[in-house]
């Protein structure tokens, strides 16, 4: 990493922490140069209290630390980016963040299955379908994309789009599900969207199978 520059604000740079797996911002704290090498050191997030004049380490009292996945620095090296995974709330409130828990978004979707994957419950729809298996996750997935399809007709012939973003929905979700089943993330599908991205695609055009 390019040298951190702690000398523009007396010492201290701001620290935003994101959650590495929703990307949710968490909170912002301040870091001097002591609390960084902590940060690093020890795995956990460390921070300077401007109010109280003293390093903390976050979660100190209250268990909830912040485990340091990455740090990013940005262009102007003063402030720091770390990507943790949160033990437990962030914000003395109580909630998640302490810029509110009102924050949804394909990754809290994905997180919300792999924890209920692994902590299966009885009457779990999602524990349910592990239970039955990959064939029964596959019909699933066959069956919200045929309501997708009826659902896009639908709309087409008037009737708006509240159908198909609700069949979308629960199209998203299945395919989580068989994800998971199959040992699969999020990550895997935007890494290869990635390497697709911005590259030109030559197409062709099967001919419609009239008789089978």
């Amino acid at each position: 990493m390019t040298a951190i520059d702690f000398g523009k604000n007396g010492g201290l740079v701001p620290a935003i922490l994101q959650d590495y797996r929703t990307n949710q911002v968490l909170m912002l704290g301040y870091m001097n140069e002591e609390a960084y090498e902590l940060t690093v050191s020890e795995g956990v997030a460390w921070f300077y209290s401007r109010s109280k004049g003293r390093l903390w380490k976050k979660g100190e009292t209250s268990g909830n630390l912040q485990e340091v996945v990455k740090i990013e620095l940005d262009c102007d090296q003063d402030t720091l980016l770390v990507q943790v995974r949160p033990i437990g709330p962030t914000c003395h409130t109580g909630s998640q963040s302490c810029f509110g828990d009102d924050f949804f978004n394909l990754n809290i979707l994905e997180k919300t299955v792999v924890d209920k994957v692994g902590n299966p419950k009885e009457g779990s729809y999602t524990s349910y379908l592990m239970e039955q298996g990959l064939d029964k996750i596959l019909k699933k997935c066959g069956e919200e994309m045929t309501e997708v399809v009826i659902a896009a007709k639908n709309a087409q012939a008037g009737q708006g789009n509240d159908e198909l973003v609700s069949e979308t929905s629960d199209l998203l979700y299945h395919l989580f599900v068989l994800l998971v089943e199959r040992g699969l993330s999020l990550t895997d599908i935007e890494a290869t969207l990635n390497a697709r991205h911005g590259q030109e695609h030559t197409y062709s055009v099967r001919k419609e199978i009239d008789n089978y």
